[in-house]
């Protein structure tokens, strides 16, 4: 094919793969970050890391459908206008003609492989970061007037009628007990103030009392100004850490030698290999789905354009199998990890089904260039 009308071809199977793209990622990621994101979130600053967490799964997920899609609707959009039958003409073979979308499926699954195997597991966690915040009560913009919150283990309770600004609550009660001293105390104030160091947050009180009970029962009361405590809540500095890590956030080198540990636990080892099809399957359905979208499209349709409704069609193929192959990955390998296979069986097969389909076109000949006319 000519080098102009392959980087014609490339670059409209492109762009229709950004627009696609677009169009998916933005209704998923938005129905995924307002489901698991309350309202107060916003307030409290977290919209971006649970974005910059989302964004990269979601993208290598919808890649392969988006490629595969706007590789299809572009050669329907050839036949309709007849420029197949052109292309024949020129005595182009089908696979000269389906190769600038190829191109484009290949370097589409080297982009997946980058996200799902590097950047996807180095940002995932932030978002599961976002939840144990959210979960654990640790920002403090997130706190609601007239709740008792536990922090450290129940060992203190904090409690607030109403916010004077976005950082200063009025009308405070804390109950905590200190387990060295083995006293409990009750402080109340006229103000608090949440103030964000690099690693946590200091509650500066302001106008309270302090009534202390020892374990021999005699009570203490003591009058401040200013009493300050340290809560471990979000920093200034980043998200608190977890206690634990999923195998969806492993680098690629740690995630393949957690292998043989998670074999020890049935549970762990079915999640793994529900990653792993995730991580090195999923890319590869963009190169299927452009071999199999292509192949179907020109099956059906007519090189003059006579069948564009079919081949219009025949493009609802993709997202069927798209969809089966990603509820395979994450539903029935986690029931039997031997559902891994048929996973991976799917994918080669719609390679191969895909690349028979073009190859037929191959072999039987266009219509356009079997009808073509003799010259004497």
């Amino acid at each position: 094919m000519p080098r102009l009308l392959s980087l014609y071809l490339g670059k409209r199977v492109l762009i229709g793969a950004l627009v696609v793209q677009i169009a998916l990622t933005i209704p998923v990621l938005l129905s995924a970050l307002f489901h698991q994101l309350p309202p107060a979130a916003l307030r409290g600053g977290l919209l971006w890391p649970a974005l910059v967490g989302t964004l990269p799964t979601v993208t290598y997920i919808a890649l392969p459908m988006a490629v595969g899609v706007a590789a299809a609707l572009e050669f329907a959009r050839m036949s309709a206008d007849g420029m197949i039958a052109v292309l024949y003409s020129l005595r182009l073979s089908t696979w000269a003609i389906v190769r600038p979308a190829l191109i484009v499926a290949a370097a589409a699954t080297a982009l997946g492989y980058l996200l799902s195997c590097w950047i996807a597991p180095e940002t995932s966690g932030r978002m599961h970061d976002v939840l144990n915040v959210i979960r654990h009560s640790l920002n403090h913009r997130m706190l609601e007037p007239g709740v008792f919150y536990t922090f450290e283990d129940e060992q203190r309770t904090i409690y607030f009628e109403r916010w004077a600004t976005p950082d200063i609550a009025e009308n405070v009660f804390i109950r905590q007990y200190d387990a060295e001293k083995k006293t409990e105390q009750t402080i109340t104030a006229a103000t608090a103030e949440f103030r964000r160091n690099a690693a946590s947050v200091v509650l500066i009180l302001s106008r309270g009392q302090i009534q202390s009970r020892p374990d021999d029962g005699r009570v203490r009361v003591t009058n401040f100004d200013e009493y300050a405590i340290s809560l471990p809540m979000q920093g200034a500095e980043g998200l608190p850490q977890r206690a634990w890590k999923g195998v969806f956030e492993m680098p690629l080198g740690e995630f393949m030698g957690f292998r043989k540990l998670a074999a020890t636990e049935k549970r762990i080892y079915a999640e793994w290999w529900s990653e792993a099809a995730k991580r090195f399957a999923v890319p590869l359905l963009a190169l299927a789905h452009t071999l199999l979208g292509a192949g179907l499209v020109l099956t059906v349709a007519s090189a003059t354009g006579r069948r564009s409704s079919a081949s219009s069609a025949v493009i609802a193929v993709l997202p069927a199998a798209h969809v089966g192959i990603l509820i395979a990955a994450e539903t029935l390998i986690r029931l039997n990890p031997l559902f891994a296979l048929l996973v991976g069986a799917l994918v080669l097969l719609e390679i191969g089904v895909g690349a028979w389909l073009i190859q037929r076109q191959q072999r039987g000949g266009a219509p356009a260039r079997a009808t073509r006319p003799q010259t004497a």
